[in-house]
């Protein structure tokens, strides 16, 4: 089957629809692009299946290649049959294509290749011989003190050996365990001797001596629960593959697979005996041995490795919902806002923004721990306020994160001025603020003031100020750090690429890491934008663009769409429309007897318009008329505007004022697949147990809540010692 051909059936897509759009990628069509603009040739495919499109093209790709690897190799052996070539371009793995391989690969220095060199290969196939005699005394023919066969027993030894190997090459058989061990395996961990030694050690040593890794004993009770841990290998969910292998990987667990080791030998034993009583027990021990030896460990890894990967899969998807939600979050405009830092010894650092982002004002204050200066701290903070009017206070959920809005709600209550506050995730800003990127931004600020500023930004404009922060360091998602990075940095600026087209950018305002998000800019034609505006002044209508070095016509159709001019000479540069419609677009505003200054008010109301009427009319395809239409109704519309905006408060709750039963506002901050941790304003979020999620059953959080969702919680119970709080959104 051809790779279109295999993508269409796992899909369930139409094959001539396959055929389009793996023309239009290997074009070098953004994902973007193609989504929005392409949507007659794709037949309306969202971005979201067409990266998994285009994942698995490279995938089927990779798979082709090394197919032909595999069969240029053989070939030049020599050993290429046509059964075999069948065989080899009908798999359709990486797996089963390596096993048929593997009698053929290149390897390391094994047993069985020693024994061949010895001349021991027809001793092997005599003993698979159904008519063979006593075996010692065909094996005696074979000693050959010069070629280290001293005796019956070690050429019987060899002849063993080559017959176990031949069993592991053999790729149906390692197929059918694969399959059996996959079916009816366990996985298992225990604690493993170096952490049961540590902890030993560090119960004896008592203060006198501390253990000899210190990290290793105190970490040794966060995996208590997979001490006596085992579980069918078929359903175990990922979030305990991956907790067990990083279990693994700290050294205080030892993990392997239980197989049903018993029933495949004796099923092998069956495979390899031909009948011949005076040859099974030898046969016996090789096909005991090929399995022990040789096909169980290997199998093993293959399947640990199995096993990670769709853990890894699925922990990225969620991660990447979680980022998605997070980037698309409503920004909070035309505000004034003042970005609070928190932090004890060093103080907490303040910055006011303005409404479009730009640095007013920054201080030191000291209102927490050691130094406590908390009226002075009110003080500076009454004269931002005034001085600048401030309308928001948005607050890092980090260190000192409690003890600093104690002081802001007592000054809010004090003061009585039209200020509210924000908690603020402010994971990452620490590692903005000390990036070169920051640097270049703001080269007077020390790092406490540039993450100020990023604090005040994302409550603006989450989108705009996330996008200059590794996505891998603002943890929305579950053991990020344990998975294969490369894979999880791809998947994450896929996400944050859809997220800034789907809501556009302008041109003359954006900073270069947001434009270089744009679909078809890049980092490279992202400065040159920067750089043309700065030396040039605001770009005037879309088709400047093509003023801007090495922005070329390709590059441009990509782009163009997904580029606003708020105020320039063309209506339409300030809508999603692209300009290769704009003809089409001008045709159907007459057809509609709508004029662009109508438009300009803020859209029109359109009603249902009679569709046929218009494509006819106007030459465009359903999909680009209906966006067209959506477009001239609402030009330029924000999509997160859809999205609740976040919580404001202008008092706080402590963990003690808490009881079971009280319902309260909350905002999810991250979701496992175990549950939706909540923000509920106590500096402790809450865990919505995926149990306790819905009054029906739930598979996965993410069928139910989001992050920064805005949900009504009850509370179920609070442990102020251990810092955990149990919500519930059941029957609310």
């Amino acid at each position: 089957m051809s790779i279109s051909g295999t993508i269409a059936r796992e899909l369930g897509l139409k094959q001539e629809i396959c055929d389009r759009v793996i023309r239009l990628i290997d074009e070098g069509n953004t994902i973007p692009f193609i989504a929005r603009y392409r949507k007659e040739v794709t037949g309306g495919m969202s971005d979201e299946v067409l990266r998994v499109f285009s994942d698995r093209l490279t995938a089927l790709r990779n798979l082709e290649e090394r197919r032909n690897t595999i069969l240029a190799s053989i070939k030049e052996q020599g050993k290429l049959t046509e059964d075999l070539k069948k065989e080899i371009e009908a798999a359709m793995t990486m797996t089963a294509l390596e096993d048929l391989y593997r009698p053929y690969k290149q390897k390391r220095r094994t047993r069985a290749m020693i024994a061949k060199e010895q001349g021991l290969e027809p001793l092997a196939e005599y003993l698979k011989r159904t008519d063979a005699g006593d075996p010692l005394t065909e094996a005696a023919k074979f000693v050959d003190p010069e070629k280290k066969v001293p005796d019956a027993e070690t050429a019987m030894q060899g002849a063993c050996d080559i017959i176990a190997e031949e069993l592991s090459d053999n790729a149906e058989i390692r197929t059918w365990i694969r399959e059996r061990t996959r079916k009816e395996g366990r996985l298992s961990s225990e604690q493993s001797r170096t952490a049961k030694a540590e902890k030993r050690d560090a119960g004896d040593a008592g203060d006198a001596k501390p253990p000899m890794n210190k990290k290793l004993a105190e970490r040794a009770d966060v995996y208590e629960n997979y001490y006596t841990y085992s579980e069918p290998f078929a359903g175990i969910p990922g979030h305990r593959v991956l907790a067990i292998n990083r279990g693994e990987r700290e050294k205080i667990l030892t993990v392997h697979i239980e197989a049903p080791a018993e029933g495949i030998k004796e099923a092998l034993v069956r495979e390899t005996l031909t009948g011949n009583n005076k040859t099974a027990p030898w046969l016996t021990r090789a096909a005991e041995d090929a399995y022990d030896r040789l096909i169980a460990p290997s199998i093993e890894n293959e399947l640990r490795t199995e096993l990670t990967e769709v853990a890894e899969d699925g922990a990225i998807r969620v991660f990447g919902s979680n980022f998605e939600q997070l980037l698309m979050q409503a920004p909070v405009q035309g505000k004034v806002v003042l970005g609070w830092d928190p932090a004890f010894r060093t103080g907490c650092k303040l910055a006011v923004v303005d409404a479009t982002g730009r640095v007013l004002d920054t201080t030191v204050i000291f209102p927490t721990a050691p130094q406590n200066k908390v009226s002075e701290a009110k003080k500076v903070l009454r004269d931002l306020c005034v001085k600048h009017h401030v309308d928001l206070i948005s607050l890092g959920n980090g260190t000192a994160s409690r003890e600093s809005e104690k002081v802001i709600a007592e000054f809010l209550k004090e003061e009585k001025l039209p200020v509210q506050y924000a908690i603020v995730n402010e994971a990452g800003a620490s590692v903005y603020s000390a990036s070169s990127l920051a640097t270049e931004e703001f080269p007077n600020f020390d790092v406490g003031q540039r993450s100020a500023a990023s604090i005040a930004r994302r409550l603006q404009d989450p989108l705009s100020e996330l996008v200059k922060i590794d996505p891998k360091s603002i943890g929305v998602g579950q053991y990020q750090h344990d998975m294969n990075q490369k894979k999880l940095g791809e998947a994450l600026d896929g996400v944050v690429e859809d997220c800034v087209n789907r809501v556009g950018v302008d041109v003359n305002t954006a900073s270069a890491p947001l434009l270089s998000y744009v679909a078809g800019i890049g980092k490279v034609l992202a400065k040159n934008i920067v750089a043309w505006r700065e030396e040039n002044g605001p770009f005037q209508n879309r088709k400047d663009l093509l003023k801007v070095p090495k922005l070329g016509k390709k590059a441009y159709e990509q782009c163009a769409g997904f580029l606003r001019i708020s105020d320039g000479k063309e209506f339409l540069d300030r809508t999603a429309v692209h300009p290769e419609s704009y003809a089409a677009a001008k045709k159907l505003l007459t057809v509609l007897g709508v004029t662009e200054a109508e438009l300009a008010k803020g859209g029109v109301r359109i009603g249902k318009p009679d569709l046929s009427r218009l494509e006819k009319e106007t030459g465009l395809g359903t999909f680009t008329l209906k966006d067209i239409l959506s477009e001239l109704e609402k030009p330029g519309r924000d999509p997160r505007s859809e999205v609740p905006p976040p919580v404001l408060r202008s008092d706080v709750l402590e963990m003690s004022d808490l009881k079971e039963g009280m319902e309260l506002t909350g905002t999810v901050r991250n979701i496992v697949d175990f549950g939706a941790f909540v923000d509920i304003g106590v500096h402790q979020d809450g865990l919505v147990h995926l149990s306790q999620l819905a009054d029906r059953y739930v598979k996965h959080p993410l069928e139910v809540v989001h992050v920064g969702d805005v949900v009504r919680v009850r509370v179920l119970s609070v442990d102020e010692k251990k810092r955990r709080i149990s919500l519930s959104m059941k029957g609310l």
